[in-house]
């Protein structure tokens, strides 16, 4: 690609994602609906100015990862760790049943074969964490304790999901089952997880160290951005999303995460705020390409709009998807109907993570035209939809006493 071309693309995709949030905020509605809406705009569903090449998704990917750190630095890790079983019941809810019941519907009502049903279940597992951090975001629960039980069911779909991907392609390649490599991957991720913060704790008071001894304002930013990077290097090398390695780094640099021998690494509260503040006009920067990339990536020409069988498919999944992962938030017994329901809604949209369940079955030769763009539209449906039904339950129920709060 020609560099002024790429420029102009960026530049546009910038001030595209800037105005549709600007309108879409205007109305109502969350700011990621106008950056999605965006995309399908200027992508080739409609006008067909722009394509999500392999440049524009590097970008969307540190933008992704950027997000994540964010979230990572402001999740209170004790939080979380109390939500822990919550978020990991939720989960496994919202992966196994839509699972299941997306096969289930492929393969014995629509009769679709074997495999193509497996990869169809395996589309549905998807939670895009990006899209449901935004979302919550913008309706301001994203510190609430729905927040972080959808916060820790969101990275262990993720992780899930990275798991059943690389289960479904080997097979599809193979036509055989390894066991040991996905318990193998599975391993090399947990670890990641326990670790990573740790190391990158330890990082993170060199970074602090360096930052007081170089007073150039931009040193901050290029420091926290390099560590970031790393980490997500470091996460893919073993397997694991990206996007993980982001997490890591934020949680590792928040104001509430301590080692056992944190003390001898000090506390600063003030550079935790410091990298807050320096940090956010990067992550304001890269964070709206995504949004637009998602929206880039769908290609809604590709439906035969006049096939009653696309339609009926779409329909019947996109109904699977969304009630199986509602009804994975009401894995949380105790808990109130308001509760469930808050985190089984934020689970649903499958945007990023779903389009590349897709776009893999259609590399390799499993879905055929109709079905591929029958998952499209569910993927499209969940995406665009959600943030409108996650905010009208908010502003119907509010905050109900913190969605009636039970011991």
């Amino acid at each position: 690609m020609d560099a002024s071309q790429f420029f102009w693309q960026l530049a546009l995709i910038l001030i595209a994602a800037r105005i549709g949030s600007t309108i879409a905020v205007r109305f109502g509605a969350p700011g990621v609906i106008g950056e999605l809406t965006a995309g399908i705009i200027l992508g080739p569903s409609l006008f067909g100015l722009l394509e999500a090449t392999e440049l524009i998704r590097l970008l969307a990917e540190i933008g992704i990862i950027l997000l994540l750190f964010e979230v990572g630095l402001d999740t209170d890790l004790s939080r979380l760790a109390k939500s822990g079983v919550r978020a990991g019941a939720v989960a496994m809810g919202g992966f196994f049943l839509p699972f299941a019941l997306g096969f289930g519907t492929s393969r014995y009502v629509f009769g679709q074969d074997f495999l193509l049903a497996l990869f169809i279940g395996g589309t549905l597992t998807a939670t895009s964490i990006g899209v449901t951090v935004r979302i919550l975001r913008d309706v301001g629960r994203q510190d609430s304790r729905e927040g972080q039980i959808v916060l820790g069911a969101a990275v262990i779909d993720d992780v899930l999901g990275v798991l059943l991907l690389a289960f479904l392609y080997e097979f599809s390649q193979t036509g055989d089952l390894s066991v040991v490599n996905v318990a193998r991957l599975a391993m090399f991720v947990g670890l990641f997880f326990l670790l990573a913060p740790m190391l990158a704790k330890c990082l993170s008071y060199l970074i602090r160290e360096y930052a007081h001894y170089d007073h150039d304002k931009g040193v901050l930013p290029i420091m926290i951005v390099s560590l970031v990077l790393l980490f997500a290097w470091l996460a893919h090398a073993i397997g694991a999303p990206e996007l993980l390695g982001g997490f890591a780094a934020g949680l590792a640099l928040s104001r509430r995460f301590f080692l056992p021998f944190g003390a001898a690494l000090g506390r600063d509260p003030g550079f935790a705020e410091r990298v807050q503040r320096d940090m956010r006009p990067v992550v304001s920067l890269f964070t709206p390409i995504f949004f637009v990339t998602v929206g880039l990536s769908l290609d809604l020409r590709e439906v035969d709009w006049g096939s009653a069988f696309v339609w009926v498919f779409s329909l019947s999944l996109a109904f699977v998807a969304i009630i199986a992962k509602i009804a994975g938030g009401y894995v949380l017994f105790r808990e109130h109907w308001l509760m469930k329901t808050a985190v089984g809604m934020a689970m649903v949209p499958r945007g990023e993570v779903g389009l590349i369940f897709a776009e893999l079955g259609r590399a390799a030769g499993i879905f055929d035209g109709p079905t591929y763009a029958a998952v499209v539209l569910v993927i499209a449906y969940t995406t665009l939809f959600s943030p409108f039904w996650i905010k009208l339950f908010y502003r119907l129920y509010g905050h109900r006493e913190e969605l009636a709060l039970r011991p």
